[in-house]
């Protein structure tokens, strides 16, 4: 008896040390962020970790238990059998989960979760080169075989060696078995573990990612990913709607920025386009040179933020007019985003003519769905160019693109709505241009990238001063969203989330101004109909930003959590670990409150739809 019971805790002893594995490997795969945690730190990391560690090896043991109370008259050689092909799947699972988890970090900020499932059967949106397909191959092995050793020396071991046993054994390891509901629940409270529960640090988030363990975090976000439904308590019901209230409540007229009243309205949403890259925003000189000139002919608005971290929520927050939602997407539910307003439906119903060009491919993220819903006249996309363009990863670089767009303005009739959506600037980097930042790393690739979007987008502007459309234009420049690069910002940084607008063309009446004003990707909408008729109510999360007396403020959305930015202050709240990690300039509980009551609005709204 006592034989089985330590064969079958070895087992359990095993798979923590094969989650400790993982945890160093995570910790040292990141190397330059771990050195910005303290010694403290990365051991209380380890620390706290180990309740999850221990969760996730209670799962892992139920099966082996039941192996056991099953196999008590039988030879060992079953037993090894069945343990041995059990745990070699395992392995072989977790330690993908594992690898992966690495590169996607690096690109995402978080940990591995349900998330993924929001885009399979597409492209992977990770670009990832040969040589760190190779490192990360040679590492899963490396973690396998290193596993497998170890399962070897302190478990297979004591199973070979069983001695026979009795009845009162398998009723012994069947309570035992079922005492790893302790671990498994990890908790004697109401409320079951859950990721949030390792959480130890209050304001630096990787040092509290690096505590998660990544397989149970997986299984965790599988299981509860088919039945998302946010919060309708996250915030008190009269709070919220007093305080959201007062977040859109506007007194007094825009001023007029443009000298004419229907002006044709152009959108250029330029892929990741983050605010580090426009020298104006005190961005890197050189990268941009197009844009930046360009923000002395036009309108720039230096405090514009992202509302979440993708292209398909950047685009819905655009043409929408609303927020980005954590760990979902809501373009990847038509039944939703048929009822959302769109911003070319509103001007359709002045006259206008709609289109959208992308040389992507449509059917990525669901965007097909969203734009039938959105209804454009015209939807131009990656099948509609020769096949010799269709040469990078994602579907036409932007020089041809934009010159295709040029076309389709030109003969378009007025007054019109047209979109058009970048992609070279994403990763690989690879551009059909000659290298201008020197370096084979992603920074610098990154640059390359832009700089041919740049290039693209001022022989855009460059003819179209030339056109007869020119003169009754306003064109609005802006990202899809921020970017970690160039200086590897955090997940819930606000840099990240910072992008430039610019409003150009000849409708303009003013020319080499800044507006100040903290504004959202979902603002853009009533902003630019409180220029040519009034704000639409339909689009419920957007301000006119150029209206009098507004809240300033923008909120963004990164995996699970958001952002409070305004002049004064700022607010990070991470829903997983149910605490404040930023709480710069805030005065008191309202302040706290505010970004809370836009997300139990946005939550209330989503259940809604």
């Amino acid at each position: 008896m006592k034989e089985r019971v330590k064969a079958f805790f070895s087992y359990g002893l095993f798979w923590v040390i094969f989650f400790l594995m993982a945890r160093v490997l995570f910790l040292a795969y990141n190397f330059d962020r771990t050195l910005e945690m303290s010694v403290g730190d990365v051991l209380l990391s380890i620390l706290h970790g180990l309740r999850l560690d221990m969760s996730a090896t209670g799962y892992f043991m139920l099966l082996p238990g039941l192996f056991i109370v099953f196999t008590t008259y039988a030879s060992p050689k079953i037993l090894h059998l069945l343990l041995t092909g059990y745990t070699v799947l395992l392995l072989i699972l977790c330690s993908l989960i594992i690898i992966a988890d690495l590169e996607m970090y690096t690109h995402w900020g978080f940990r591995l979760d349900a998330t993924p499932l929001l885009y399979i059967g597409e492209d992977t949106p990770l670009a990832i080169s040969g040589w760190s397909l190779f490192s990360l191959i040679l590492l899963w092995g490396l973690l396998l075989s290193v596993s497998l050793f170890i399962y070897k020396k302190l478990t297979l071991k004591r199973i070979k060696a069983l001695p026979a046993a009795d009845w009162k054994t398998s009723l012994v390891m069947l309570v035992v078995t079922a005492l790893m509901i302790a671990p498994i629940r990890g908790t004697v409270g109401v409320a079951p573990i859950n990721t949030g529960i390792v959480y130890f640090h209050n304001s630096n988030i990787y040092a509290n990612h690096s505590a998660i363990n990544v397989v149970w975090n997986t299984g965790y976000a599988l299981k509860k990913s088919d039945r998302l439904k946010y919060p309708d308590n996250f915030l008190e019901a009269t709070k919220t709607t007093s305080y959201f209230n007062e977040l859109y409540s506007v007194q007094g007229d825009p001023a007029r920025l443009l000298n004419t009243a229907h002006p044709n309205v152009i959108i250029i949403v330029m892929e990741s386009f983050t605010y580090s890259f426009i020298e104006p925003l005190g961005g890197i000189p050189g990268v941009a040179p197009n844009f930046s000139n360009l923000a002395k002919e036009g309108i720039l608005f230096d405090h514009m933020y992202a509302s979440g971290d993708r292209t398909d929520k950047g685009i819905v927050s655009i043409l929408s007019g609303y927020p980005s939602q954590p760990v979902s997407s809501i373009i990847k539910y038509p039944k939703k985003t048929q009822k959302l307003p769109y911003l070319n439906q509103k001007l359709k119903e002045m006259g206008y003519h709609t289109s959208f060009t992308y040389g992507g491919n449509i059917d990525f993220a669901n965007f097909r769905s969203y734009l039938s819903n959105a209804r454009f006249d015209k939807i131009t996309h990656s099948d509609d160019f020769p096949e010799e363009l269709n040469n990078s990863k994602w579907g036409v670089h932007d020089g041809p693109v934009f010159d295709r767009f040029f076309e389709e303005v030109n003969d378009a009739k007025s007054p019109f709505f047209k979109v058009m959506l970048s992609l070279s600037s994403h990763e690989p980097f690879d551009v059909p241009m000659e290298t201008v930042f020197e370096g084979s790393d992603d920074k610098s690739k990154f640059m390359n990238s832009a700089h041919y979007a740049d290039r693209s987008l001022g022989k855009f502007i460059e003819n179209a001063k030339k056109s007869n459309w020119w003169d009754n234009t306003l064109i609005v420049i802006t990202a899809d969203h921020g970017h970690g690069l160039p200086d590897n910002q955090g997940i819930s940084n606000p840099k990240r989330f910072r992008i430039p607008m610019l409003w150009v063309g000849g409708a303009l009446a003013a020319k080499d101004t800044v507006v100040h004003n903290f504004a959202s990707q979902t603002d853009i909408a009533n902003t630019i109909l409180g220029q040519i008729s009034k704000p639409d109510a339909d689009f419920r999360f957007s301000r006119d930003v150029l209206a009098p007396a507004n809240h300033d403020f923008a909120v963004y959305v990164y995996n699970n959590g958001f952002g409070f930015i305004d002049g004064t202050k700022l607010v990070v709240y991470d829903n997983t670990g149910n605490r404040y990690m930023e709480k710069s300039g805030v005065k008191d509980e309202k302040d706290l409150e505010l970004g809370k009551a836009y997300m139990q609005t946005l939550y209330n709204d989503f259940n809604s739809r």
